[in-house]
């Protein structure tokens, strides 16, 4: 058998276009939606990943301000930034583009970030909303990753699913998300501490790779017509490469697409949609900071 390629390009355009249309009911509104990214250095791949932001944002109608601070900066003057975006009101969503350079505390910075603002869904209290249940911001590539098997109609319900990585931006949400009684899955959790991997992965109805090690899961660590979700974007040295280096994921592309029943592309696959989630964070903050000037409106109008 053949996998199915996920098309996660497709599913993300669908989820841009949503996000364009509510922008520009908000723009009816009188309400521009607006994102500031705020990025530290000039990492080669941080801005690579700022720049696909940025057109994103602007295709969508969503406005964006560009911050950026020299790499050499201290981190009070990083939050010195942020606490001026969190009382903007013309600004709904913040970007800490990560990682910081080593000498900045990616705790406090992400901490410092006005939780209604929070479109990255990084903060303590969005992730605590998102373990109790509670509305909140999801953090976008996880969230992407259950948009992707929903819209692909892979069975959820009663599956079991395998994420290999425990990482606070993907692995842990991701297993947190799985396990809600809304998506109803049962949830493996494996990382380097778990001595022989394939004998959960083996059973893995789902299988997600978000270890950030390129070819790692291969066919013999897969069941039949399992779902595998590649959520790595790893650079690997090629010379016949125009860059010199190729994008591969976790997964051996190859062997495990004719072994399982759906398969990530990498790139096409994840990536496409944590942009598209990260628009619609942005959308809705700017509808609940214009709702929540109606509400006061109401209140003591």
């Amino acid at each position: 058998m053949s996998a199915i390629i996920i098309d996660g390009r497709a599913v993300a355009a669908r989820k841009r276009e949503e996000a364009g249309a509510r922008a520009g009911a908000l723009r009816g509104r009188g309400v521009i939606p607006c994102l500031a990214v705020i990025l530290v250095g000039e990492d080669p791949a941080s801005l690579s990943y700022v720049a696909g932001k940025e057109k994103a944002l602007a295709e969508a109608g969503i406005a964006s301000r560009d911050f950026r601070l020299p790499r050499e900066s201290k981190e009070e003057e990083l939050l010195a930034v942020i606490r001026t975006l969190n009382a903007d009101e013309t600004v709904h969503g913040i970007l800490v583009q990560l990682p910081l350079p080593s000498h900045i505390r990616e705790d406090a910075v992400i901490s410092a970030v006005d939780p209604a603002k929070d479109v990255d869904g990084f903060h303590p209290v969005s992730v605590g909303n998102m373990v109790l249940g509670r509305k909140g911001f999801l953090p976008c590539t996880p969230h992407g990753v259950l948009v992707l098997l929903r819209e692909q109609g892979i069975p959820v319900n009663g599956a079991h699913a395998v994420v290999l990585g425990r990482s606070n931006i993907v692995g842990k949400p991701l297993a947190n998300l799985l396990s809600r009684k809304d998506v109803n899955a049962t949830v493996t959790i494996c990382h380097t501490g778990t001595g022989n991997p394939k004998i959960y992965t083996r059973e893995a109805d789902i299988l997600i790779a978000a270890a950030g090690r390129p070819g790692l899961v291969t066919a013999d660590m897969v069941k039949e017509g399992a779902a595998v979700i590649d959520v790595g974007v790893n650079r690997v040295e090629d010379s016949a490469a125009r860059k010199g280096y190729r994008l591969s994921g976790d997964v051996d592309y190859g062997p495990v697409s004719e072994k399982a029943g759906w398969i990530t592309p990498v790139p096409g696959g994840v990536g496409p949609m944590t942009i598209a989630m990260l628009l619609l964070n942005v959308i809705e903050a700017a509808e609940n900071a214009e709702n929540a000037k109606d509400a006061a409106a109401g209140l003591y109008g």
